[in-house]
C-alpha cells in the first residue's frame, strides 16, 4: 500500500537560520560590490619605498663586505699557521734525531745515561722541570733538550690559535651567509614594487634616471672651479691632480659599468668596490669597507675645500661612498640596477658627511 503520509516540515528554528544566513550573505554581497577597490600606490611611492630597500640593501652589503674581508682574512692567517705548524713538526723531528743520535753514541762508548733513556721513552714536556735530571746530562744534551721543549711549546700554541682561528672562521662564515640573505631580500623586495608598476611607469623612471645622470655630467664637463650646483646649494674646486687625479681618471673610464653588491671590479663594482679599485690604479692601497676607508686620509668637512678625486661620505653611517667629480658632484656606484655614473650630491638619498683627501 501506497504511504500517504506527508512531507516532513521544516522547524521553526530551522527556517529562522536560513532567513538569517541569506540576509547576512545579501549585505555582505552589498558591501563587497559597493566597496571602493584598493588603490595602487604610485610611481612615486613605488619609487620611495625601493630607493628605501636599496638604500638598506647598501647597508648590509657594506656588512657582508666586512664580514668577507675577515673571512678571507682569516683563511690566510690559518693557511700561515699551518705552514708554520708543519714546518715546526718537522724542526722537531729533526732535533729528535739528534737526539737520538747523541744517545746512539753514547750507548756505544759506556752505556746509555738513564736520564737519556727515560726522555727518549716517554713524553719530554716537564721533563726538564726536574733539576736532577740537568744534573745527570752532559751541556750538549741540555741544550738540545731545551730547544726540543722551546720547539714543542711553540708548536701547542700556534695550533691552539689556529684552532680559535677556524673556529671564528665558521662563525664569519655563518654571519656571511646571514648577510647574504638579507641583502638579497631586499633586492627581492624592491624587484616586486619594481615590477608592479606598468611598462610607461617603468620607463618613467628610467627616464627621470637617464636625464638626472645627464645634467651631471654636464656640471662635471661645465667645470670652472667654485661652479655651483643645478640646486645652487653645493660648490667646489674642480681641480685634479696626483693619486686623486690619477683614481678619477680611472674611475671615469669605468662609466656604464654595472653595480653589482660585492664586486670589486673591473667588469662590476660596489660603491666602495669602485673606490678601491680606482685607487688601486693608482697605486693606493684602501681598505674594502666604506667605513674604514672612512680614515683613509684627511678628512674634509667643507664642501668648498673638496678635490676632484676626493673620497665622499654618505648617510650616517657611512655606508656609501664615491668620488667627487666636480661642481657639486659625485662619480660612483649607486646601486643594483644602476651603472657607475655621475650624480648631484643632492640626490644621493642621505647626507653628506664628509669627504677624505687621500
Amino acid at each position: 500500500m501506497a504511504s500517504h503520509r506527508r512531507p516532513k516540515q521544516p522547524s521553526r528554528a530551522r527556517v529562522t537560520v536560513l532567513t538569517t544566513a541569506a540576509a547576512a550573505a545579501v549585505a555582505l554581497s552589498s558591501q563587497a560590490a559597493n566597496a571602493a577597490p584598493s588603490e595602487k600606490p604610485s610611481k612615486d611611492e613605488v619609487k620611495a619605498k625601493v630607493d628605501k630597500l636599496y638604500q638598506e640593501a647598501e647597508q648590509a652589503t657594506e656588512k657582508y663586505n666586512g664580514a668577507k674581508e675577515k673571512q678571507d682574512k682569516l683563511q690566510k692567517e690559518i693557511s700561515t699557521l699551518q705552514d708554520n705548524v708543519a714546518r715546526g713538526q718537522e724542526e722537531l723531528n729533526k732535533l729528535r734525531d739528534g737526539l737520538g743520535s747523541m744517545a746512539s753514541a753514547q750507548y756505544r762508548t759506556g752505556g746509555l745515561d738513564p736520564s737519556l733513556q727515560l726522555f727518549l721513552s716517554a713524553d719530554p714536556d716537564d721533563y726538564l722541570d726536574k733539576a736532577s735530571t740537568l744534573d745527570q746530562l752532559s751541556g750538549q744534551q741540555v741544550e738540545a733538550l731545551k730547544k726540543i721543549q722551546e720547539k714543542q711549546r711553540d708548536l701547542a700554541q700556534q695550533r691552539s690559535e689556529a684552532s680559535d682561528k677556524l673556529k671564528d672562521l665558521s662563525s664569519t662564515r655563518t654571519e656571511l651567509g646571514k648577510k647574504k640573505k638579507e641583502v638579497q631580500g631586499k633586492l627581492s623586495s624592491a624587484q616586486k614594487l619594481l615590477n608592479s608598476l606598468t611598462a610607461a611607469e617603468k620607463a618613467a623612471l628610467a627616464e627621470e634616471e637617464t636625464r638626472a645622470s645627464r645634467d651631471s655630467e654636464r656640471q662635471v664637463l661645465s667645470g670652472g672651479g667654485g661652479g655651483s650646483t643645478d640646486t645652487g646649494s653645493i660648490s667646489g674646486s674642480v681641480s685634479a691632480s696626483g693619486r686623486a687625479g690619477a683614481a678619477f681618471s680611472a674611475a671615469q673610464g669605468k662609466i656604464g659599468t654595472p653595480y653589482v653588491y660585492g664586486a670589486t671590479g673591473p667588469s662590476s663594482f660596489d660603491c666602495s668596490g669602485l673606490t678601491r679599485w680606482a685607487y688601486a690604479q693608482a697605486g693606493v692601497g684602501l681598505p674594502r669597507m666604506s667605513q674604514d676607508q672612512a680614515n683613509a686620509g684627511t678628512r674634509i668637512y667643507s664642501v668648498n675645500q673638496l678635490q676632484v678625486g676626493d673620497l665622499v661620505f654618505f648617510f650616517n653611517d657611512i655606508h656609501h661612498v664615491g668620488l667627487y667629480a666636480g661642481n657639486g658632484q659625485v662619480l660612483h656606484a649607486p646601486r643594483t640596477g644602476t651603472v657607475v655614473r655621475y650624480e648631484s650630491m643632492n640626490t644621493i638619498g642621505g647626507p653628506f658627511m664628509f669627504g677624505v683627501r687621500v
